[in-house]
């Protein structure tokens, strides 16, 4: 069995982290190894945090009382593990209990396999007209293939992050997909899709975002960059996140310098928002 070290980074969200890492462990099999990084002095986070030290599956720990964001906590876990597949799951996200065994069969299927992912929007932002034309087959493992995958649900082959190196200063993790993508890496989402349900979208039901003063108070990371002020913006960035991802080129050039301009220029803009970029609505 393919160990998988999956890396939670906590902050300041002691009831999705409740949730977050409590589903993690319980989906966890023998084979998965948890490590937590937690950010920042929130102190009800952190005894949240504890109240699972003892599990079995519960590996490592580590507090930075500063907020280091994703860099150094996911260069942690990729420095230090030692499992052929690293992961990562936000502390806002619940993964199917499936998402282990599935995992380990498409990465052991299909050498060239990167990044493998879950579906992390709502169920509803798929377009079959759209996917469909971008479902591909390795060795009878489906994905929805892209340059890119979502930030939490995904699993990694170890061999693809040490060909590369640990993300650099400024690096978000969609521009490492698409790094690997160019050295011949596959990524993409499992068909039929795991669905990972992102309680920060106002269609969870495990959602605190309700109004937008809700969203004044506890707005996600992505939503701050893009100084997104109501629940209906969110909602409509949840919605054209998803909808790039079913129609972005699969030629990872057509994202690295003059070739993005011709992605045209809703995809770019987009798909600079993904990254954390600020751009306008």
């Amino acid at each position: 069995m393919s160990t998988i070290d999956v890396l939670l980074i906590s902050y300041d969200r002691p009831d999705y982290t409740r949730l977050a890492l409590g589903n993690l462990l319980d989906v966890a099999d023998p084979g998965v190894r948890v490590w937590v990084w937690h950010n920042g002095t929130d102190l009800q986070t952190r005894q949240v945090v504890e109240t699972f030290l003892d599990h079995p599956r519960f590996y490592r720990f580590h507090h930075s009382p500063e907020n280091r964001k994703l860099r150094d906590p996911t260069n942690w876990l990729w420095r230090e593990a030692d499992g052929e597949l690293l992961a990562k799951v936000d502390d806002d996200c619940l993964v199917p209990g499936d998402w282990p065994a599935r995992m380990r069969a498409a990465h052991a299927a299909e050498p060239r396999f990167g990044a493998l992912t879950c579906w992390h929007h709502a169920p509803e932002d798929l377009s079959e007209r759209l996917y469909r034309k971008k479902l591909r087959s390795y060795h009878g493992i489906s994905i929805l293939q892209n340059c890119w995958v979502n930030g939490s649900g995904y699993t990694v082959k170890r061999r693809a992050i040490q060909e590369q190196g640990l993300l650099a200063e400024n690096q978000t993790w969609s521009d490492y997909c698409i790094d690997l993508a160019l050295r011949g890496w596959i990524h993409g989402w499992l068909y039929p899709f795991l669905f990972e349900e992102h309680m920060d979208d106002p269609r969870s039901p495990h959602c605190r975002i309700k109004t937008d003063a809700d969203l004044e108070r506890r707005a996600p990371l992505s939503a701050q960059v893009n100084h997104v002020a109501t629940v209906e913006a969110w909602l409509a960035q949840q919605q054209r996140s998803a909808r790039l991802v079913q129609k972005a080129p699969l030629d990872p050039r057509r994202f690295r310098g003059w070739r993005r301009r011709l992605s045209g220029p809703e995809l770019w803009r987009i798909f600079q928002g993904l990254l954390g970029r600020r751009r306008a609505f």
